[in-house]
C-alpha cells in the first residue's frame, strides 16, 4: 500500500479527525472510505447511462437530454441547499 501526503488546512484536518474519532475509526480508514464513495465523472456517466437503460427497458420511459439536464440542475440546487442548511437557521455559537 502506498502512502500519500495530502496537505489541508488545520481546521479541515481537525474536522476529519473528529469525524474519524466519532466513528471509532482512524483518519486513514476515513479517507479510504471517502475515496471509495466519491465517483469519477466517468463513473457518474456510466451510472446515468445504466439508469437511462433501466428506465427504458423496465418502464418504457426514454429520458431526453432536456430531462437529464433539468434533473442535474435540480440535484445541484438540492445539494447546495443541503450544504447551506435549513432556511433561516442561525449558526450555532
Amino acid at each position: 500500500m502506498a502512502d500519500v501526503m495530502i496537505r489541508v488546512p488545520a481546521e479541515v484536518r481537525d474536522q476529519l479527525a473528529a469525524v474519524a474519532e466519532a466513528r471509532g475509526s482512524s483518519l486513514r480508514a476515513l479517507m479510504q472510505e471517502i475515496a471509495a464513495e466519491v465517483l469519477t465523472p466517468e463513473q457518474i456517466e456510466e451510472r446515468a447511462d445504466h439508469t437511462r437503460t433501466l428506465l427504458a427497458e423496465r418502464f418504457g420511459h426514454y429520458v431526453s437530454d432536456e430531462e437529464s439536464a433539468e434533473m442535474r440542475r435540480k440535484m445541484r440546487a438540492a445539494s447546495a441547499a443541503h450544504r447551506a442548511g435549513p432556511a433561516g437557521s442561525e449558526p450555532s455559537p
